[in-house]
């Protein structure tokens, strides 16, 4: 499945040089940083509802938007799922209490 990760990474890689006239994804890097982060946030709250609903579908379709605008944004960054994944690696067998305490340091 990380396979459709790396094959959206490259899509939105390609949009960076696209007319924003011609695709959604090449509007949002025009509008910039702000646009991008907003529609995250967007996102995220359709995600919190559709939890809230507790209609797998709703969520799983919600979350599918949340995770594609993420990485409309970190393409943005210059940054890929490969980072997020080794960064999710990296983690790995650490508690999240002993995780969140390395963070603090």
């Amino acid at each position: 499945m990380s396979d459709v990760l790396q094959q959206l990474a490259e899509v939105l890689e390609e949009r960076k040089g696209a007319d924003p006239d011609s695709s959604y994804v090449a509007k949002l890097y025009a509008k910039g940083l702000d646009a991008i982060l907003k529609k995250i946030g967007e996102e995220a709250t359709e995600t919190v509802m559709a939890a809230k609903d507790g209609v797998a579908e709703k969520i799983v379709y919600e979350m599918a938007d949340l995770w594609f605008h993420s990485m409309v944004l970190l393409a943005q960054q210059g940054l890929g799922p490969d980072d997020v994944l080794r960064e999710l690696q990296r983690r790995f067998g650490l508690s999240g209490l002993e995780e969140k305490a390395n963070r603090s340091r």
